[in-house]
């Protein structure tokens, strides 16, 4: 493994190509890896495909640096879950006081993943769009987890993973700025264009924000989030 390489947890979204640029501009080789748990949302696995391809096409300094990308059958996930996330459920607060979208062990089985195939390639660096700042509530996205979560891959894996997570302090808001301080109004363009966020996997709609069905949790923080940006705040 060298300091040089990274593998980002790229799934299509706003957050997820926000962090794939962050790499980027900071590591000489930078693989991506997605996940395939059945998600409601699995349209955000065709978007990381246009995402990638406009990356290379408006961002040549980024093309050689941009290696393979690698996807992972996680389909047991929806298996031993029930949540809205991977089922037809209603998405709204349950018993626990959790969001019905929190899918337990998720974040936590992608970066065990994650570091699987970072191991076997030697990608030293995993990166995360996680978020503890403008999120849904999920507590695998708190900065005390994933600071477990490197510490458990470390040991158990007798390695040297740096987990970053560059959004985990940021407001949504703050994710559109740093996206267009790192690619300009081009890279603002392709993650209003081309990602996607809403959790019922809503394409037919468009807003300023991008596409999505403009009212569950996703949508609102994201929509939210733009209209911060756009007018300064």
């Amino acid at each position: 493994m060298t300091d040089s390489t990274a593998l980002v947890l790229f799934s299509g979204g706003q957050d997820s190509t926000t962090c794939l640029a962050w790499a980027l501009e900071r590591f000489e080789r930078v693989e991506t890896i997605a996940f395939d748990y059945r998600q409601r949302h699995g349209i955000e696995l065709d978007c990381r495909k246009s995402v990638l391809a406009e990356f290379r096409h408006r961002f040549p300094r980024w093309t050689a640096r941009l290696g393979e990308h690698h996807l992972v059958d996680l389909g047991v996930l929806a298996e031993i879950s029930e949540t809205a996330l991977t089922g037809e459920g209603e998405i709204r607060l349950g018993e626990k006081g959790l969001p019905t979208t929190f899918v337990p062990g998720r974040n936590i089985l992608f970066l065990t993943m994650a570091a699987a195939v970072g191991d076997r390639r030697g990608l030293r660096h995993l990166v995360a769009g996680v978020c503890e700042t403008d999120y849904s509530g999920y507590p695998d996205c708190r900065d005390d987890t994933i600071k477990a979560t490197q510490l458990a891959l470390n040991l158990g894996m007798d390695a040297r993973f740096v987990i970053h997570t560059p959004l985990m302090w940021l407001d949504k808001a703050a994710t559109w700025r740093l996206a267009e301080s790192l690619g300009g109004a081009a890279l603002v363009e392709i993650v209003r264009e081309h990602t996607h966020t809403c959790y019922l996997g809503e394409r037919s709609l468009r807003h300023d924000w991008g596409y999505g069905c403009g009212a569950c949790p996703a949508c609102r923080l994201r929509a939210e989030g733009y209209d911060r940006y756009r007018g300064g705040a």
